[in-house]
């Protein structure tokens, strides 16, 4: 039997605002967390990134030239409302706008992310971040207009890229100043709960607003394997899993807290306050289809969850390298298997469809002396990993909507460090020199575009 990929489903790339943009004090936009953050020493800032404010045209044909049908890309909050308590932008409105209306021109569907860990530095300075239920209201206006103004052409929208490390990195949410009297643990995961609030206030307006739209809910998930065979290892990882990958997963399809969750939380004093109305309102908010982003696998040592740290601190003391597993330069194991494994599990507990919306490898590279970048590890990675997505879904019957790669013109990691390159393009500056920013491709963009345009049938 010739099995094939459903019609309509979705190849193309994601990026953030923050990381392609550059344009910093342009076009009406006000500050933001990110532009006053300091980067790590070596690392660039984001004040040009790789300058597509001004190169979306060169960078739209690019991604029409490897046959992308879909592209994910986030909103910057301070480019629509430059303070985010204060009135819209209009320039910035137009950018938008204008960015929208070329990729459907190019016969590319936009997926909006409305917030990428970026937020008005005036938010997190008078009210500290999502700490603050202000902020949550503030969000869903936000997020209300960017509805009004962009919904009648955008069918897909997210909330929150990876929402499920705000409970595991204050610094995601902005919220860095703890309460008197309240533990570190106990303000990660209150905020962790206005966020979910704020995703779900801001799903429900969508479902209201723009009834033809969906809304994604979007984890980044990772998958832990036992470093040996005790019952005790393999329980340590079952609930490393569910703890860091899968709560918010569980909320965004079922409206409700699970019960692992709420437990870990009440056994340690950390459970936030809720506000009159919260449990209903996440009842009537669930999300159209489920997102992730996946890069690789972890493997851990036996241990347990104590109670004095967050579940992230525990988890990172018994991580080690998978001897069976090659990695980048970065430890980051290359694991497509774990892909199937992940597609299999989320589909089977949920029953919703599931999107992978982040995929990729980093690496090092700079032109040869012929003016190319021959990455044909970059070509193995995808072709792996999109064998193994087809496997789940011919084999075990997962309803997967479609495969998009992460930062498919190189950009600045989340770090900003330029030197870790994940794009199937060549973007011509490093950390410490912009140089032109001229776009090369590399030799998997021509994969790439075989790959894509065939619908993923030519993967040689």
């Amino acid at each position: 039997m010739n099995k094939q990929l459903p019609k309509g489903f979705f190849w193309g790339g994601s990026v953030s605002s923050f990381q392609t943009e550059g344009a910093w004090d342009e076009g009406g936009k006000g500050v933001s967390i990110y532009d006053i953050t300091p980067t790590p020493e070596g690392h660039a800032d984001w004040k040009v990134a790789i300058d597509a404010y001004h190169r979306y045209d060169e960078d739209i044909e690019l991604m029409r030239q490897m046959n992308f049908n879909f592209y994910r890309f986030s909103i910057c909050w301070s480019r629509i409302i430059p303070n985010g308590d204060d009135e819209v932008n209009e320039e910035g409105v137009k950018f938008y706008s204008d960015l929208i209306d070329k990729l459907l021109a190019a016969g590319i569907e936009p997926m909006i992310t409305l917030v990428h860990f970026d937020m008005p530095a005036h938010l997190v300075k008078k009210y500290n971040g999502f700490a603050s239920r202000t902020v949550v209201d503030l969000f869903a206006r936000y997020a209300k207009v960017c509805y009004e103004r962009f919904g009648d052409r955008v069918k897909h929208w997210m909330t929150f890229n990876e929402q499920n490390l705000h409970s595991v990195f204050i610094r995601v949410s902005n919220a860095y100043d703890v309460p008197e009297g309240k533990s570190e643990a106990a303000h990660l995961y209150q905020v962790a709960h206005n966020v979910m609030i704020a995703h779900c206030k801001a799903t429900k307006l969508l479902h209201e607003m723009v009834p033809d739209a969906k809304m994604g809910g979007m984890t980044t998930v990772t998958n832990y394997y036992p470093a040996t065979m005790t019952p005790e290892n393999n329980l340590f990882c079952q609930q490393a899993y569910n703890y860091h990958s899968q709560w918010v997963v569980e909320v965004q399809a079922t409206g409700k807290y699970p019960a692992y969750w709420t437990t870990y939380l009440k056994n340690r004093g950390w459970y936030p306050e809720m506000e009159e109305g919260d449990e209903e309102l996440m009842l009537e908010s669930t999300v159209d289809y489920l997102c992730f982003s996946y890069y690789r696998s972890n493997t851990l040592t036996e241990g347990t969850f104590d109670y004095e740290r967050p579940f992230n601190d525990c988890i990172e003391d018994h991580i080690i390298q998978n001897p069976h597993l090659d990695a980048t330069e970065w430890g980051w194991e290359k694991d497509a298997v774990g892909l199937r494994w992940i597609l299999c599990d989320m589909y089977q507990r949920y029953r919703m469809p599931v999107f992978i919306l982040e995929n990729g490898m980093g690496a090092r590279e700079e032109l040869d002396e012929n003016g190319e970048v021959n990455d044909d590890y970059r070509i193995e990675y995808h072709r792996n990993h999109i064998e193994a997505m087809k496997q789940a879904m011919f084999e075990d019957g997962v309803d997967c909507l479609g495969y998009i790669v992460w930062g498919p013109i190189d950009i600045p990691s989340s770090s900003c460090e330029v030197a870790k390159r994940y794009g199937f393009v060549f973007v011509n500056r490093t950390d410490t020199d912009l140089r032109d920013l001229r776009r090369v491709p590399k030799k998997s963009f021509a994969w790439a575009a075989k790959a894509f345009g065939s619908n993923g049938e030519d993967l040689a």
